[in-house]
């Protein structure tokens, strides 16, 4: 049985673990501007007011919607991974629609949500022929949505 004592020390590593992917994530994210022609500071720092405002929904329904993006995003970001690799090996433009497809897919999530970071990499990601440079754009849409919600990263990630 567990003591307050044990569940206090468990919360608190949950914490720390959360604020170590927090921290990884941020410092991913600022790499961007440097990598990723045409990113403005503002980009990274997510409005829910304006989404509040543009699409007419409150905080609980907005927060919802974006822990289902990150979730949504952390499951696929594997996918990804696994269509670049099969990429490398035998190259084809079917499995390059396959993976642009799938960017497409979450680039509308990410357009409704007004996740302008997001929109920006899976644009990219889309318009992209290099595998090496779509390895780095899904590190930066990895670490974009941990940093948007880092508890449903976490919860993600310790399943």
């Amino acid at each position: 049985m567990f003591t307050l004592q044990d569940i206090s020390r468990k919360f608190l590593q949950k914490q720390d673990t959360m604020q170590e992917y927090l921290h990884k994530a941020q410092e991913k994210c600022m790499e961007i501007p440097d990598n990723l022609v045409g990113f403005e500071p503002e980009d990274h720092e997510y409005a829910i007011e304006v989404t509040k405002e543009e699409l007419g929904l409150d905080d609980e329904l907005i927060n919802t919607l974006l822990e289902d993006y990150v979730t949504q995003i952390l499951k696929n970001i594997p996918q990804f991974r696994a269509m670049v690799k099969k990429l490398k090996k035998s190259f084809s433009e079917e499995k390059l629609t396959e993976l642009r497809d799938l960017a497409h897919k979450n680039l509308g999530v990410a357009r409704n949500l007004r996740i302008k970071d997001a929109q920006k990499i899976l644009q990219r990601v889309m318009r992209e022929d290099d595998l090496e440079r779509i390895e780095l754009f899904l590190d930066y849409l990895e670490a974009c949505a941990i940093k948007l919600k880092p508890e449903t990263a976490y919860k993600m990630y310790t399943k």
